[in-house]
């Protein structure tokens, strides 16, 4: 096993998990996740701290996908303390597993800056949400300051190995707009004590336009 190998397998999932369980960001996540209702599926479910965000009373169901085994058995441990039945697959979000039209509520949280296809995943988003659903998120991306946003580029490429292949420079709240979403209920803002040129956050409730 290459030391790159061993480092996505056993270092960085425990870094993602340490850094995304942070009280800013929880508290951040707490603008949004509780909103979920109905049968409801997670993108990027690993390490399960969405699923104890959520209101068991208002779930019909609860789905998810995470390409980390090890995130994962994190999220069948939370949704067996909170006795939430629970269909947690392996998968990317370019190719969710499910069927068109199988979902109330998507949810996405500090995910879609790692996935390879960023507008392809999108369109996945909104293939399986049912008409009138709901696609609530919460992303870290593209900064409207120019001096962060040049940090940014510059940071990005080393970043990007480091974390996962996570990306500083996505657009946000745009893209959900691009790909079919009217957005409501949507804030933006830095995390505090976070750097900068990881801290700004977008967050909102998308339904599909049209």
């Amino acid at each position: 096993m290459s030391l790159a190998t061993w480092y996505d397998a056993h270092v960085m999932p425990r870094l993602i998990r340490v850094a995304c369980a942070q009280p800013p960001m929880m508290a951040a996540r707490a603008k949004i996740v509780p909103q979920a209702a109905g049968d409801v599926f997670e993108l990027g479910c690993g390490g399960g701290l969405n699923l104890g965000l959520m209101d068991p009373a208002r779930i019909t169901s609860f789905a998810g996908i995470d390409p980390t085994p090890e995130l994962l058995d994190d999220t069948r441990r939370v949704a067996q303390e909170r006795g939430i039945a629970a269909d947690l697959r392996a998968g990317m979000g370019e190719a969710i597993p499910f069927a068109d039209a199988s979902f109330d509520t998507v949810v996405t949280t500090f995910t879609l800056c790692s996935v390879q296809e960023h507008a392809q995943t999108l369109r996945e988003i909104r293939r399986v949400l049912r008409p009138g659903g709901t696609a609530l998120f919460l992303e870290h991306g593209a900064a409207p300051d120019p001096g962060v946003a040049k940090w940014q580029r510059r940071i990005e490429p080393v970043w990007k190995r480091l974390a996962g292949g996570c990306h500083l420079t996505r657009p946000i709240t745009s893209a959900y707009e691009d790909a079919g979403f009217a957005i409501s209920e949507g804030g933006r803002r830095y995390v505090p004590r976070a750097p900068r040129f990881a801290g700004w956050v977008e967050w909102g409730a998308g339904r599909p336009a049209g």
